[in-house]
């Protein structure tokens, strides 16, 4: 039998929040670095994944398939494609520099009446947040991953509302109270789309007779499994509800600026970076795989929201106060640019849409990592609470102002190239749409100067005289993501070789192809 690799990148940060979490409650320097050592394993299994996958190959690779639930035809079925392939890579190289910025975010406090939950669960649960997150990524069996994507909630949650942003001036009580508050509408809302996904689930299984994602398309596509269309819209509805509040797509997203307010930065980067990632993933794979035509019936509305998610997220950046709700709403706002990219239903979108997974989760684990440096050394979240920062921390404005410039997809760093394929791949068939989308760049550049203006520019305020730079932990968290800006800014053609043949398998599903342009004839 062939090395499980699929499974191992999965139960390795597992068995590492296990051996994390029962580390004794003095020793909480050991903890945190064996939680880094188990992210540092997982991301060289990643990378082990990465190596074998052909990108000329079969569709699914390095698959796995074994009995689980006999009786109801559940299988424990693994598969990667290209897409999956890139979003695993993403996910295991974010873990590592989310545990060392989060190094001290969950030590006890010295004063205060309340106390922190133990350093040793901080760590263990963003290990089960990666293992949830890899196995989703993984799971070519419905059931299985349907598992999984409810799963992660539960340790997301106790992240959000157990260890909470210290930056509030509002006292330790209120502090908790908004916590916990963010906390329960993070899992209510997720919990309803999980649920209404759940009826879906159930339908699909009396439809197709199991919950093997290779076998009910491929029946699908030999005209052997039939679906009525009124059935086929009401399962797509579904599922799609329950990613479209993962992603999150307005007017599902509220939850997520609560959250990512109240987290601590590195699991602000955990919520919009890696686990909003599984919403995007499962459009591409179950919504346009399980039900082309209904995928092709909603596209006109799905496009309208993610313009709406667009501009919307994008107006609401540009009038916060509060650093990590700005950056909130710009998420909300790129992940439109994502969704739009998707149900474009052309080879340049999709394959802009899978890249600008890749790229915002490194730009904006770039920007949050650095807002949250920012935000403990002045122990405030408000943009008007700071002032003049260059001056005395130069490091850490010029590393604030890339990830900045990043968001706002400059030419030359990661994102524009996945925002520029996503506007082409959707003005080639959806031209109205994609002009619409083009407002959103305007005020991204608005938003992203403003609050670098606001902070970093100006006159010295008196609370940042005083700041130190970057230290040499935080160096080694945001210099290699700054690096890979660059990089994929100036050569994406390592993640585009691995994406483009799974997208084009993808688009042939919907039964779809590019737009072939008009030319008119010499005269």
């Amino acid at each position: 039998m062939s090395f499980p690799l699929l499974t191992a990148t999965a139960a390795l940060p597992a068995i590492g929040a296990i051996a994390t979490a029962a580390v004794p409650a003095a020793k909480r320097t050991a903890a945190k670095w064996l939680a880094l050592l188990f992210s540092l394993a997982t991301l060289a299994l990643a990378i082990t994944v990465l190596v074998r996958f052909d990108p000329d190959g079969d569709r699914y690779q390095l698959t796995e398939s074994h009995s689980w639930i006999a009786d109801f035809s559940v299988r424990y079925e693994l598969g990667v494609d290209g897409i999956a392939v890139a979003l695993i890579a993403l996910t295991a190289l974010l873990i590592p520099f989310i545990v060392l910025a989060g190094w001290h975010d969950a030590d006890p406090l010295e004063t205060g009446s309340r106390r922190w939950r133990p350093t040793q669960g901080f760590f263990a649960l963003i290990l089960a947040v990666e293992a949830m997150v890899i196995i989703s990524f993984e799971a070519t069996d419905v059931f299985l991953f349907y598992i999984f994507f409810e799963a992660m909630l539960i340790p997301m949650y106790f992240l959000i509302g157990g260890f909470g942003d210290r930056a509030h001036k509002d006292g330790e009580e209120k502090a908790a109270t908004q916590r916990s508050y963010a906390a329960v509408k993070f899992l209510l809302y997720n919990l309803a789309g999980g649920l209404i996904m759940l009826a879906a689930v159930i339908g699909l299984y009396v439809v197709a007779g199991n919950f093997s994602l290779t076998e009910i398309a491929q029946a699908r596509a030999n005209g052997e499994l039939e679906m009525a269309t009124s059935t086929e819209r009401w399962l797509f509805l579904g599922f799609f509800f329950a990613f479209a509040v993962k992603a999150p797509l307005w007017p599902l997203h509220t939850w997520l600026p609560n959250a990512m307010q109240e987290s601590t930065a590195p699991v602000a980067v955990l919520i919009t970076a890696v686990v909003d990632k599984v919403g995007t993933f499962a459009m591409l794979r179950f919504c346009l795989q399980l039900f082309p035509e209904a995928s092709k019936w909603a596209t006109p509305v799905i496009l309208v929201l993610a313009v709406i998610s667009i501009i919307y997220g994008a107006l609401l950046a540009v009038g916060q106060r509060d650093i990590k709700r700005l950056i909130a709403y710009a998420s909300i706002s790129h992940f439109g640019f994502i969704v739009m990219g998707i149900f474009a239903m052309t080879s340049q979108g999709q394959s802009g849409a899978t890249l600008y997974m890749v790229n915002h989760g490194i730009s904006t684990a770039v920007l949050m990592l650095i807002a949250g440096f920012l935000i403990s050394r002045r122990g405030s979240r408000l943009i008007a609470d700071f002032g003049g920062v260059q001056k005395v921390a130069p490091v850490l404005a010029g590393t604030f102002l890339i990830g900045g410039l990043a968001t706002l997809s400059l030419p030359g760093l990661a994102p524009f190239v996945s925002e520029f394929l996503v506007l082409v791949g959707t003005f080639t068939r959806y031209p109205v749409i994609g002009i619409i989308a083009t407002f959103g760049i305007v005020l991204a550049a608005l938003y992203t100067l403003v609050l670098y203006q606001r902070t970093m520019t100006g006159p010295v305020k008196p609370e940042v005289a005083a700041m130190p730079d970057l230290r040499v932990r935080e160096i080694a968290v945001v210099a290699p993501l700054v690096v890979l800006l660059v990089f994929l800014g100036v050569y994406p053609k390592p993640v585009t070789d691995i994406v483009n043949p799974a997208v084009k398998q993808t688009l042939s599903d919907v039964q779809q192809k590019d737009p072939q342009p008009e030319v008119e004839a010499a005269k």
